[in-house]
């Protein structure tokens, strides 16, 4: 199979889903997302597997995959977990970092700031990457991986409540902040930043979802 194919059609499901362009809470039909995509079955397959593993999708009877519900629990247990997790790479960050490093976590910034038509596929990703330069240069893939890994399970709620809840000037204010106390190498201010960042998008979001089942 093509692996440019099979990322297309992998980049296309998540940003349906994202845009509830697709069914929640009912088995997956392959041969109807086949054809929605013009695709044979083998990169629809591939592409479902992949989404599971990253907790976009669940298991439903005895081979099916569905789209689970957003779900206020979940999403109050996950930026838990990165409100405590994420401000540890910190002290690794501030270490090795350097200006080359800091120039490419503004210019994420920047792109965000002046492309106002973003998409939720495109800005999610974007603000991934302004975390992700900043974290690898701890270069504790550990945690890397860990933070990675939670980040991807958040990303259809990031979607959401950048989406739904008005989130976008509130969070690139906080990054700023962050990447100014990463530049002047203050952890303390940095990690008191960084939890209040994660531990307000999580409330918010948590709050609407309890409130909008």
């Amino acid at each position: 199979m093509n692996k440019q194919l099979g990322n297309k059609v992998y980049q296309q499901l998540k940003c349906d889903i994202r845009n509830h362009d697709l069914p929640v809470g009912v088995p997956l039909k392959q041969q109807a997302l086949s054809d929605k995509y013009a695709v044979s079955r083998i990169p629809i397959r591939d592409a479902l597997q992949q989404l599971k593993a990253e907790g976009w999708l669940v298991s439903v009877g005895k081979r099916g995959l569905m789209i689970p519900p957003l779900c206020a629990d979940e999403a109050e247990d996950l930026y838990r977990i990165r409100v405590e997790v994420e401000p540890m790479i910190l002290p690794y960050v501030i270490e090795s970092m350097t200006n080359q490093v800091l120039g490419e976590a503004e210019d994420f910034l920047n792109i965000i700031d002046s492309n106002q038509s973003l998409g939720v596929l495109e800005h999610g990703e974007l603000n991934w990457q302004f975390h992700a330069v900043l974290y690898k240069v701890a270069k504790r893939s550990t945690l890397f991986n860990t933070i990675s890994s939670l980040h991807q399970q958040c990303e259809r709620y990031i979607g959401f409540h950048t989406r739904n809840l008005g989130y976008k000037v509130q969070s690139q204010e906080e990054h700023y902040h962050l990447l100014t106390a990463i530049r002047n190498r203050n952890l303390r201010e940095s990690q008191a930043i960084l939890k209040a960042h994660i531990g307000k998008a999580g409330e918010q979001l948590t709050d609407y979802l309890k409130n909008n089942p």
